[in-house]
């Protein structure tokens, strides 16, 4: 771990304090690890093939001339990458969606940006969580043991 040291003005440290009363952070550290990791994640996504789960989120409005019927069918496209999704209605016309994929981040990336694109679709937003698949050797629970995969989220691609 490195060690940096920061002056902010007072205004801005206390934002900070605040964000770090307001998310209950343990430390300043943390919270400034936080805003880093979130802030750089946001400016670049990352190398294109890199593994990831994404989480898209956006509004709906359900009455736009078959949008009601083309976003389940963008995931059904994808199904092999597609982990859960969820509509929640806000009101007669609109829905908010998450929708939780699984890939690559190029691939992830092009499908949040289509239906971004979607007349009827505001509000988007797609956040990327780096990940790693280890391939290990042992036993769960009881029996003999055997090579298989977990999931390691990465602190960054």
């Amino acid at each position: 771990m490195q060690r940096t040291t920061i002056a902010f003005d007072d205004d801005l440290a206390a934002e900070l304090d605040a964000y770090i009363a307001a998310t209950g952070a343990a430390s300043l550290s943390e919270a400034i690890r936080d805003l880093v990791r979130r802030g750089l994640s946001a400016r670049a996504s990352g190398p294109t093939q890199a593994h990831c789960f994404g989480v898209i989120s956006c509004t709906v409005d359900q009455s736009v001339r078959n949008l009601a019927a083309r976003v389940p069918q963008g995931r059904l496209d994808r199904h092999d990458q597609t982990v859960a999704a969820l509509s929640i209605p806000l009101d007669h016309s609109t829905s908010i969606d998450v929708t939780v994929m699984r890939g690559r981040v190029a691939d992830i990336s092009s499908y949040a940006e289509g239906l971004f694109l979607e007349r009827g679709v505001m509000h988007g937003a797609l956040s990327l969580i780096p990940v790693a698949e280890d391939t290990s050797h042992h036993v769960h629970n009881q029996g003999a043991a055997h090579e298989h995969t977990h999931l390691r989220v990465k602190s960054g691609f």
